[in-house]
Parts: structure tokens; C-alpha cells; sequence
């Protein structure tokens, strides 16, 4: 079967470098550096709309990025984007702090009214021309032009002839990508080879700064490849997949899926340290669900409770693929829906993995939120719902200290400072793959016990620290787990890792110097 890479956000990489859903080349031979990539990927029926960011530090000679595909593109399924858009939807989905202070137990809280945005989508297309290479069995399917990037749209007969090609034509591709390429030809996909023009680009202190590419096929596969990328892996990379679909969330079918621990107040020390906390507790999730992909946010897109920064609005939807997602793949149209669900998939994972990323369809869940559930006590973890409203949120907390002098006073209600109804605006825990590892015990952050997570407050173990996460290793085939191991919501995934922040429709295979890669998670 055609497998095809679908609306996931790469919202970071690790450190100096790290793969992704295709690998890059460039005709210099001299190493590459990639420090970021995004990839969002919007899905309904069998359209998905693909929107990727990628920056890349390093010498400003012909570049390339190839992406393994399911159809042939042409000039009007691709476009450029600017970058706001990606930093809006990483905030958007982002694990959460925000602090709160207990107000006044006597005095009466205002409801505030909150009101939903509303507005219209927009949308655009074009076209593409065939072209022939006559030996090595690589056809030329489609050429076009589009910013700063010179694209080709390959067909293969076999995997040998594509890599030859490719170092015939230049491109110093990564050794040993042949066997990865290998499964891609043989189930019949195509390879969108995106060329890029140096001087056209911006370099911004050393790094290329690219236009965001997005681009949209049909396919009755909903999956991410990512093995491509492992060509130029040794160490642990980091994936963060953002999906947005009409009413549903996704999980993975392939891999163990857990959600992350919220709704825990945290010590005020972590303030300033919120990303070094929350790396600890994602590597000690991994710890307790190994080879899993962590769900970290499955909400209305279009609004958020509470919101690190500005909605996303329709003009970002039609902007990351809702002006092309309704229609056929010739003739295009915009979803005029208000019900998109963005899904946030956090993973790690290392060279070993052997399987790409299937996505299948996840009931609703809530959690996360400042909902008193019973005896004054917040919902805790995830649980089943008819809609979807889970974060990753935690809280510090300043009690009431000043006098108490009615007669019923009212505990546990929570606003801003000085005694404001609203509450301080959250800090967004971004550029995950960045934060400092073992550098947070978790007893000593965490105001109460995680028993999810065998973690209680103030009692340090030898294992409080995240404590490294081994990478992901490969699951197997059938997506039955075997009775000696453990598996979440009925899928497989690879050893204790995350495959977080990586997501595109195809992979990039990055070419680094291994002294980069080292210490990078």
C-alpha cells in the first residue's frame, strides 16, 4: 500500500541537528545542519495538506530536501507560507504554566463571558509538467518553480537507480540511503525533490531562512514516513506532530499511546524552569510507557483555556491547508467548517526505528483543566468525553494570606494578582527540543504525588531524574502487542522514546558531523 505522510507539526529538533520525514542534500558534499523543522498536516477524507518549516545552517552552495510522496505534485498543489503561522499553532499546543493566586474567600467571583471567534476561509491552486530521464529507471513526473525552491517530482523503478541518480545529478546524499529508500520505491511512491536556489535565501546568522513549503495530495493512508531521516541519525531525536482534522483527534495505530500527567501544581522554583520540568516529566513518562507517542493537546482549534497567546483563526486554517482541503485533488475547495480538533503528538525516537508513523482516528478526551470535579479537587489525567478538551497544564499556586473575616468564606477559587478575577496570561513550554535534561528532580518540583508515575513529592529516588530516555526502538508489524509487553490504547511503538517534534510527508535525512548530534535528545 501507498503510504502517505500526513498534517503533522515538526515543531522542533534537537540541538544542532536532527532528521525528519525525507533527508536533505546538497551538491557541495560539506555537512548540513538543521535545527528546526515544523511540519503541520491537515486531514479530512483522503486529503491531507502538508505545511512544513525548515531552517538549515550551513554553506550557501545548492541545497536540497527529498521528501517521499504518494502521487505525483504539480505547481498548483505547492506554495510558500510565512513563518508566523507555525509559532502561533506551537503556542497554541504547547504544554502550559500558569500561576495563580487564591482570591478573596469573602468576597463574591464574577462570571466573566467568553466568546468564541468566528470568521471565513480563503482559498488558491495551479498546475505542473511532465519530463523524462531516460536511464537509471528515475523518470522526471513534474518541474515548476516555486520561491526559492527549484522542484522535481521523481518516479523510480528501483532504489539502487534513484540513489545513483541523485549522486549523479550532485546531490551528496547520506551513505546508506539506499536500503531506506528502497521500501518507498517498492510500494510505488513518488519523491518530491525540493532544490533550493542560494541566492534567493536569507541567511539570518549563519542559517538559511527558508520559506515554509506546504503542499497537498489525496491518499487512503494517513501515515508519516520518517525512516529516511534515520540516514544521517546517531543519537535521540525529538518529534512534535500537529494534526487538525474536522471533530476528530489522532493517535498513532502502530505505536503505544499514553497522554502526558497534568493538572499538577508545581513549586514556584520551576517559574523560571518550566522547560527543564516539564523534559523531566515527559522522559519519566517514557520511563513508565516505553516506546510510546504522548498525546499532549486535543482541543478546539480555534480556542483554548487558558490561551498562551493569540487563537488560531480561519485565516490560519485556510493558510495551512482549509482553502484546499474539500474537493478533488484537480479541483480543490475551501472547508467552511469551525470544528477543526488540533491534535499535539510528542515523540522520541533513535536510528533503530523500522517503522513510519500511522495515524488512525482517537475517541475524545478532556483533562487538564481547572475543573472541580469533586470534594474541591480538579479532574486528574485523562478521561473519556464527547468532546475534546485535553492540555498539558500546571500551576503554581499562592494561597489566600490576608484576613478571613465572613462567615462562610469560600477556599480554592483562583484568579490573577491583587485579586484580579483573571488570571495571569500562561507560559508556553516551546522549542522543547532545546531544553537542558536532568537538570529538574521531580520530587522536588511537584507540590503532590504523580501516582501514574510512581513519583511522590519531596521524595527523591535514584531514578527522579528523566534520566536520559533510550530511543524509541521499532515496533512490530502486527499492531497486536505481545503479552509481555506493554501496550497503550491497543498500538505498538518503539523502546522509551518520543518521537516529538518531526511531522511531514516525507523525510528529511539530515547530514551532520557527529560531534553535533552528541548530547542532542
Amino acid at each position: 500500500m501507498k503510504r502517505l505522510a500526513l498534517v503533522c507539526l515538526l515543531a522542533a529538533l534537537p540541538r544542532t541537528a536532527s532528521a525528519f520525514c525525507g533527508f536533505y542534500v546538497e551538491g557541495s558534499g560539506k555537512q548540513l545542519y538543521a535545527d528546526a523543522t515544523q511540519v503541520v498536516m491537515m486531514r479530512m477524507g483522503t486529503r491531507t495538506v502538508l505545511a512544513m518549516q525548515n531552517d538549515y545552517k550551513g554553506p550557501p552552495e545548492a541545497f536540497a530536501m527529498v521528501i517521499p510522496v504518494p502521487v505525483v505534485l504539480h505547481e498548483g498543489d505547492v506554495k510558500t507560507l510565512a513563518k508566523a503561522v507555525f509559532d502561533k499553532v506551537e503556542q497554541m499546543s504547547a504544554p502550559r504554566l500558569v500561576e495563580y493566586w487564591e482570591l478573596d474567600p469573602c468576597k463574591e467571583p464574577i462570571t466573566p463571558d467568553y466568546a468564541m471567534p468566528t470568521a471565513t476561509l480563503e482559498g488558491a491552486a495551479g498546475g505542473g509538467a511532465p519530463n523524462d530521464n531516460k536511464d537509471l529507471g528515475v523518470k522526471v513526473e513534474a518541474k515548476f518553480t516555486v520561491a526559492e525552491y527549484q522542484i522535481v517530482i521523481l518516479s523510480a523503478k528501483d532504489s539502487t537507480g534513484l540513489d545513483t541518480w541523485l549522486r549523479r545529478e550532485k546531490y551528496q546524499i547520506p551513505t546508506g540511503a539506499e536500503p531506506l529508500l528502497r521500501p518507498y520505491v517498492e510500494g510505488g511512491m513518488k519523491f518530491f525533490v525540493a532544490k533550493v536556489d542560494p541566492t534567493k535565501v536569507k541567511f539570518v546568522e549563519g542559517r538559511a531562512a527558508l520559506s515554509p513549503l506546504r503542499f497537498h495530495y489525496d491518499s487512503d493512508d494517513f501515515s508519516l514516513p520518517i525512516r529516511l531521516g534515520l540516514a544521517n541519525s546517531s543519537g535521540t531525536q525529538d518529534l512534535i506532530v500537529n494534526i487538525l482534522a474536522p471533530h476528530q483527534r489522532y493517535q498513532v495505530a502502530n505505536y503505544p499511546n499514553a497522554t502526558i500527567p497534568t493538572n499538577l501544581d508545581v513549586k514556584e522554583s520551576m517559574k523560571d524552569r518550566f522547560a527543564e520540568f516539564y523534559a523531566a516529566l515527559f522522559d519519566k513518562t517514557l520511563e513508565r510507557n516505553p516506546r510510546a507517542v504522548i498525546t499532549e493537546y486535543a482541543w478546539d482549534a480555534a480556542s483554548c483555556d487558558p490561551c498562551p497567546g493569540p487563537n488560531l483563526d480561519p485565516g490560519d486554517f485556510a493558510t495551512l491547508g482549509a482553502d484546499v482541503l474539500g474537493g478533488s485533488q484537480d479541483k480543490p475547495q475551501p472547508y467552511q467548517g469551525y470544528d477543526l480538533v488540533l491534535t499535539r503528538l510528542h515523540a522520541r525516537y533513535g536510528k533503530d526505528l523500522k517503522d513510519d508513523l500511522r495515524f488512525k482516528e482517537a475517541p475524545p478526551i478532556v483533562g487538564g483543566r481547572e475543573h472541580v470535579v469533586s470534594n474541591g479537587q480538579l479532574e486528574e489525567g485523562a478521561k473519556p468525553d464527547a468532546i475534546n478538551n485535553f492540555q498539558a497544564r500546571y500551576a503554581i499556586r499562592h494561597p489566600w494570606t490576608g484576613p478571613i473575616a465572613c462567615k462562610d468564606p469560600k477556599r480554592g477559587r483562583w484568579g490573577g494578582p491583587e485579586g484580579r478575577e483573571q488570571p495571569s496570561a500562561p507560559k508556553p513550554a516551546v522549542q522543547l527540543a532545546f531544553a537542558k535534561r536532568d537538570a529538574v528532580q521531580l520530587p522536588l518540583a511537584i507540590a503532590k504525588d504523580i501516582p501514574e508515575l510512581g513519583v511522590k513529592a519531596g521524595v527523591v529516588t535514584p531514578t527522579s531524574f528523566g534520566a536520559g530516555t533510550p530511543p524509541v526502538r521499532p515496533a512490530d508489524e502486527s499492531v497486536t502487542p505481545k503479552p509481555q509487553k506493554k501496550s497503550g490504547c491497543g498500538c505498538e511503538s518503539s523502546d522509551s522514546g518520543s518521537l516529538a517534534m518531526l511531522g511531514a510527508v516525507g523525510f528529511v535525512l539530515l547530514r551532520r558531523r557527529r560531534p553535533a548530534i552528541r548530547g542532542a535528545r
